[in-house]
């Protein structure tokens, strides 16, 4: 081998090394998508399972309110059109005709009863332990982000960043529809959704901007695909 072959060999596995360290140091936690609503008497039992994977360090749990069931005698006050058209969107994707609540989509890929919390449980060990493709970081300074995405891997998607604002916790009084008399507990209830832009996983991509948080950062292969990496911004 030449001196310039044996120079070219070394610095392409150097390159493969230090993307191999960057990949084992880059984590993402599982993000848990709850399509839920007041008016359903399925739904209690999800929400409270999505109460206690909010606590989890190594989840990002997320409500989504739809307004399907409005009509049945209450208004859900946490609901929005585009959840409803966010979970017609998975259901597409997945070939299937109907949707329903509670349903939670697991890294916007997996599909399961939001009420079977061992399938659940199991669906996030199994995307805990996936590679890592995209390190994205979140920095806080005053009322600004700075959010950065690297790729770790070869990406083949148009990907979409999206930053995802909720509100902790409430407590609602149902006075009406299948609910009526009990008082409910809601966690990281989705209130407001930003388009931050596009990407095409090559190089970094890098933005800045002011918000109010709670939030989250999502990066999702566009037309509802697999959530790639996710942070919280607290």
């Amino acid at each position: 081998m030449t001196y310039r072959s044996l120079l070219g060999a070394l610095t392409l596995g150097l390159a493969a090394l230090a993307q191999t360290g960057a990949a084992g140091d880059a984590t993402s936690p599982v993000v848990v998508e709850l399509f839920t609503s007041q008016g359903c008497s399925s739904c209690p039992p999800a929400d409270e399972l999505l109460h206690k994977l909010s606590r989890r360090d190594d989840v990002i749990a997320l409500a989504l309110h739809v307004d399907y069931w409005d009509y049945i005698g209450w208004k859900d006050q946490f609901a929005l059109p585009g959840h409803t058209d966010r979970q017609k969107g998975y259901a597409r994707v997945a070939g299937r005709r109907m949707i329903y609540t509670p349903q939670m989509i697991i890294n916007g890929t997996d599909h399961v009863v939001g009420t079977h919390p061992m399938d659940v449980s199991e669906l996030i060990a199994l995307h805990e332990d996936r590679d890592v493709t995209v390190d994205l970081r979140v920095e806080r300074s005053g009322q600004g982000v700075s959010i950065t995405a690297r790729p770790l891997a070869g990406i083949q998607a148009t990907l979409d960043v999206t930053l995802v604002q909720y509100e902790p916790e409430a407590n609602v009084d149902i006075t009406r529809g299948e609910n009526a008399g009990r008082v409910l507990s809601y966690s990281n209830i989705v209130r407001k959704w930003h388009d931050l832009g596009e990407w095409d996983g090559t190089g970094e991509w890098q933005t800045r901007v002011d918000l109010s948080p709670p939030a989250v950062v999502l990066i999702q292969e566009a037309g509802f695909g697999a959530i790639l990496a996710a942070q919280s911004i607290p």
